[in-house]
């Protein structure tokens, strides 16, 4: 009896306490919630493609359909027009065949609001009083245009008194039927969150699986546009939290030149800031790597052992080599997948280390035939995969995270695996677009070496069982000059061109990604490990030095409501939890002995004021070792004696007692 007369007293002082720190007990704190996503469209149609061709352009000034299509009217009928617009035809055509392939309709969008409406039920149960409205963004939104970032940015972009509101008046087969003209001219989710009165919107991204990227840079931009639009009209300070970039490590990297993106090239002032001390705690959370672990487990072989596994941890880059200057994507994909291998090695030991490997996908090249910056066959006719580190020079990353992916998969066909599980680390959700990582796949080692070949998977391709294309580049043209374009491995015969067929563009002018010189055939076994010249390929077993194992790509996360309840943890620690970032002076890696350096922590949310902590980690040690006063900045100026690797840590603390910390990695002192 005694003892409860102690604590329940105690108990009810503190929640008191809590109550007024938060300001709670008069007033509920409403927070608005965005998931950024990055959208599509659930079904395949003509409206669905020009609404989207539209919208992925409309974040660039500079681009040219954003300054002669999207605000000329007159233009809005080429978009679709395949004799006018090549990059039209290739999605048409290749949406043709994965819509059709998967049923009709795209599952990513349910799923997404199943993750989100988790995500809502665990925020719901937060024990602050905080009152959390959530909805959803996306990059793209061709047919839920009322979720895109700012729907009248685009509505209004002529400038000239029109709008856009085109429904297909200028295309064949137009009108399209049940099209609204005023589709555009509508609140945007932002809008909406603002006038439910939130004090602060929280954005939580998942548009390339939790990792900073342009796109999401793109909806932030414009979400902000809203917002600041909103505090001027009505004398609010509404904030804007991008979750996976809390620091604004994009925009303090951004580029100065006024009016900037990558369309115009280089840049002639660049910011020069780096991630280290800014990192994305979405991309390093080891919750997000174990989902994609699960996902590899999922699909790894009952017949093969550990030891004859393979991983290949398959990512895009970025789709423009100046986007290097500010864009950290890379950086966090080797995040990811060292988290991902770490993770996969403590559950699976018996996985060889040197059998767990990253690789992108390919880019143009100098043809030194005609000096041409251009797509090839030995990059796959691919151009989205500039791997460059943020303001890194060399395109790629190093070690076991920087291969293509065919070169992976000939690396560990080389090496003697049994079976590879492709893990793609840019979605962590199923779509449509699941099926090119399957054809990029199959290309090279084969279409009969999947794992559920024999008996297929009609769940997910109802009418056929599994998602392959007779050929990888379905969408290139089928004309060689007279005769078939022969996609055959083995070659087609009399009246059709060689395998592969030969250049169709003039060599003068840039190669087309509807080349049919860029296909390749999905053959039973695939291309790595087989020479047309030593003789024909088998459809029934590997000849040469094909792959003899099977494959599969992991399974996705997909509506597991452990995903909600990981994102809504990001979010509510951004509600309630101060938020820092480290910089130093002149943006130094290193210094040499005798050198100074100035430290700086940069805090936010929680409740001010801070207190701050600093300590350092020397590599090779396990203590940290107390450093600095408690102060944002700390001057260090470590001897000869100090030369190492170090990480630099800062915990800050505010009025609350809660904490909030970063570490930078990898500080040289020399």
């Amino acid at each position: 009896m005694e003892r409860r007369k102690i604590t329940l007293p105690l108990i009810l002082v503190l929640a008191v306490a809590a109550c007024l720190a938060l300001s709670s007990c008069t007033k509920t704190d409403t927070v608005g919630v965005l998931y950024v996503l990055h959208g599509g469209m659930d079904t395949n149609k003509p409206q669905y493609m020009w609404d989207a061709s539209v919208q992925m352009f409309a974040y660039d000034q500079n681009h040219a359909v954003y300054k002669f299509v999207i605000k000329d009217p007159a233009m809005w009928p080429t978009v679709l027009n395949p004799e006018t617009t090549e990059f039209a035809v290739r999605f048409m055509r290749k949406y043709d065949f994965t819509y059709t392939r998967i049923g009709g309709v795209d599952p990513f969008q349910s799923l997404s609001e199943k993750q989100m409406a988790d995500m809502k039920t665990a925020l719901d149960t937060n024990p602050y009083g905080i009152k959390f409205e959530v909805d959803f963004t996306s990059w793209l939104a061709a047919d839920h245009i009322d979720h895109l970032p700012y729907p009248r940015f685009i509505y209004n972009a002529p400038g000239n008194g029109a709008h856009v509101n085109y429904c297909g008046e200028g295309d064949k087969g137009g009108p399209w039927e049940g099209c609204d003209p005023e589709r555009y001219n509508v609140e945007g989710p932002v809008e909406k969150l603002l006038k439910k009165g939130v004090s602060r919107i929280i954005a939580i991204d998942m548009t390339v699986g939790g990792l900073r990227f342009y796109k999401t840079y793109d909806v932030i931009q414009t979400a902000k546009l809203v917002i600041n639009k909103w505090n001027e009209e009505n004398g609010t300070s509404v904030p804007l939290i991008w979750v996976n970039d809390y620091s604004n490590l994009m925009e303090r990297s951004f580029p100065e030149d006024a009016g900037w993106t990558s369309t115009l090239g280089p840049p002639k002032k660049d910011r020069h800031a780096i991630v280290q001390g800014s990192p994305n705690p979405v991309a390093a959370d080891p919750e997000l790597a174990l989902f994609h672990v699960k996902g590899i487990e999922a699909r790894m072989s009952k017949n093969v052992s550990d030891a004859e596994t393979g991983v290949l941890l398959f990512s895009h880059g970025l789709f423009d080599p100046n986007r290097k200057f500010f864009d950290p994507k890379i950086d966090d994909v080797v995040t990811l997948q060292k988290n991902i291998k770490a993770e996969l090695l403590n559950r699976h030991p018996g996985i060889d280390p040197q059998n767990i490997v990253g690789g992108f996908g390919g880019v143009k090249q100098l043809n030194p035939e005609n000096g041409l910056n251009e797509i090839n066959r030995d990059m796959r006719g691919e151009n989205l995969a500039h791997s460059y580190l943020l303001e890194g020079d060399k395109d790629m990353p190093g070690d076991e995270w920087g291969y293509r992916y065919w070169d992976a998969l000939e690396y560990l066909k080389s090496r003697g695996v049994k079976h590879i599980v492709v893990d793609f680390t840019n979605y962590v959700t199923y779509s449509v677009l699941v099926l090119e990582v399957y054809n990029q796949i199959s290309k090279e080692i084969g279409v009969k070496t999947w794992s559920k070949y024999d008996t297929g998977d009609f769940d997910r391709y109802p009418n056929v069982g599994h998602p392959f294309s007779e050929y990888w580049g379905n969408w290139a043209n089928t004309d060689c000059g007279g005769e078939k374009c022969c996609f055959t491995m083995g070659g087609c015969g009399d009246g059709y061109t060689a395998y592969p067929p030969p250049r169709q563009v003039p060599l003068n002018k840039a190669l087309s990604d509807l080349d049919p010189s860029l296909v390749f055939d999905n053959s039973a076994y695939g291309h790595l490990g087989y020479d047309p010249a030593l003789g024909a390929p088998d459809p029934n077993k590997p000849v040469q030095n094909q792959y003899t194992g099977t494959w599969d790509v992991f399974a996705t996360t997909d509506d597991d409501p452990l995903f909600g309840k990981m994102l809504a943890k990001h979010v509510l620690n951004a509600a309630i939890n101060p938020m820092v970032y480290i910089t130093n002076t002149d943006v130094k890696t290193s210094v040499k002995a005798g050198e100074s350096v100035t430290w700086e922590a940069n805090a936010a949310g929680g409740k001010p004021g801070y207190t701050y902590q600093w300590s350092i980690q020397k590599q090779g040690t396990t203590d940290w070792q107390a450093a600095g006063q408690n102060s944002a900045t700390w001057d260090w100026s470590p001897g000869a004696a100090d030369a190492g690797t170090y990480s630099i840590r800062c915990t800050v603390t505010d009025t609350n007692l809660r904490a909030g910390e970063v570490t930078w990695e990898g500080f040289i002192v020399s």
